[in-house]
């Protein structure tokens, strides 16, 4: 089973219709989403001027079967301590909602589909290989 979890940008860059998201989601039996990137993306949409529209594509697409929200719990947050703690380590600190979405992705077992080339930094996160 290929699971996947979708970054912020990677979906927002699905909503532009972006081929290289379109393939890899294509291939994925399971796909995540974290609370986190939901809160990044409504934070967005209320920037824009298509709050409602992107609310109901989101929920269009929260609403297939293969995909799947995942929040934050205890575990995620051991998980997001020890990334935090080596990241500090090798002077390589992250923006701390995407130490969040790194742990939730290494959490569920999931490659990490972004275009932050940053996570390859986070020790133990696959990231796809199209960054």
């Amino acid at each position: 089973m290929k699971k996947i979890l979708l970054d912020t940008n990677a979906y927002t860059k699905l909503l532009l219709g972006d081929e290289i998201i379109l393939n890899a989601l294509a291939k994925a039996d399971k796909i995540y989403i974290s609370t986190i990137s939901l809160g990044e993306l409504f934070a967005g949409f209320k920037e824009g001027i298509k709050e409602k529209e992107n609310k109901k594509l989101l929920e269009k697409f929260l609403g297939k079967p293969q995909v799947e929200v995942i929040d934050v719990d205890k575990e995620t947050a051991e998980i997001f301590g020890e990334i935090k703690y080596k990241l500090i380590k090798i002077g390589k600190p992250l923006p701390i909602n995407d130490v969040w979405i790194a742990a939730c992705a290494i959490e569920e077992g999931a490659v990490i589909v972004t275009y932050d080339k940053h996570f390859i930094s986070v020790p133990g996160a696959r990231v796809w290989d199209s960054l």
